[in-house]
């Protein structure tokens, strides 16, 4: 069990985080939205141990993250933490030496899917392919909860809707993800859980078989949550329209 308790970050006088509290269970895809600046890149670096200062708590399994359990957590973002001169496969060689769970099976199986070189060193890869090597390594680790910070970024489409059917066949009951993504639209029938932030704080946390239930789509949930109003926009344009036909 992953548990976030009033989590608050600074940044000098700015609060990017604000009372977030959670818990992330075995088994769940939890969507972690909202959108830009709303907190979540900062609260997943918080649990991974990233930030130098921040107030609250976070336990895993009922431990403070360290040293003892960081291998139950990992990550995958664009941001690229890997080794750029090292190969796919030495990669492999790396993470099986140093993660006792790593799955190699599951790393062959999504380099293949990927389509992805075996023998090239990774600072060669496009942006996109980075992207994916840093979603396979996350995915193949071993971990408990597996935190993903945008990771489609520079994938086409096509690409990404065949690798969440296939994510849904691959995650284990012991496993959970942790998704950040503004490509809510596309994850919305992959996701078991979201949790919308807002400004740093959680606005709202829902069960996605409650809104089903309820005849409610996701996209449509989070614009009620955040007070959208989409009739703003045509208003906006039916002025600017008006203000282009005076002579």
């Amino acid at each position: 069990m992953l548990e976030i308790r009033d989590l608050q970050k600074y940044y000098g006088h700015d609060r990017a985080l604000n009372g977030v509290s959670f818990i992330v269970s075995l088994g769940e895809i939890v969507g972690l939205l909202g959108e830009n600046g709303a907190g979540k890149t900062t609260l997943m670096k918080a649990v991974l141990n990233f930030l130098p200062e921040w107030e609250g708590e976070i336990l895993l399994d009922g431990e403070r993250v360290g040293p003892k359990n960081y291998h139950k957590l990992a990550f995958a973002s664009s941001e690229h933490t890997f080794f750029g001169g090292l190969t796919a496969m030495e990669h492999r060689d790396f993470y099986r030496s140093i993660f006792p769970d790593f799955d190699e099976k599951r790393f062959l199986l999504l380099l293949d899917f990927f389509e992805l070189p075996r023998h090239k060193p990774a600072r060669s890869f496009s942006l996109g392919m980075k992207n994916q090597l840093e979603t396979v390594l996350a995915l193949s680790q071993g971990a408990s909860y597996i935190l993903m910070d945008e990771p489609f970024s520079g994938s086409d489409i096509f690409g990404r809707e065949d690798f969440y059917r296939l994510l849904l066949g691959l995650l284990r009951p012991d496993e959970s993800i942790i998704l950040s993504t503004h490509l809510v639209e596309e994850v919305k029938h992959f996701l078991s859980r979201a949790v919308l932030l807002r400004r740093g704080k959680m606005l709202a946390d829902v069960q996605l078989s409650q809104l089903e239930d309820e005849g409610v789509d996701l996209v449509d949930w989070m614009k009620e949550q955040y007070g959208h109003n989409s009739a703003r926009v045509a208003q906006l344009a039916m002025e600017a329209r008006e203000g282009g036909d005076t002579p």
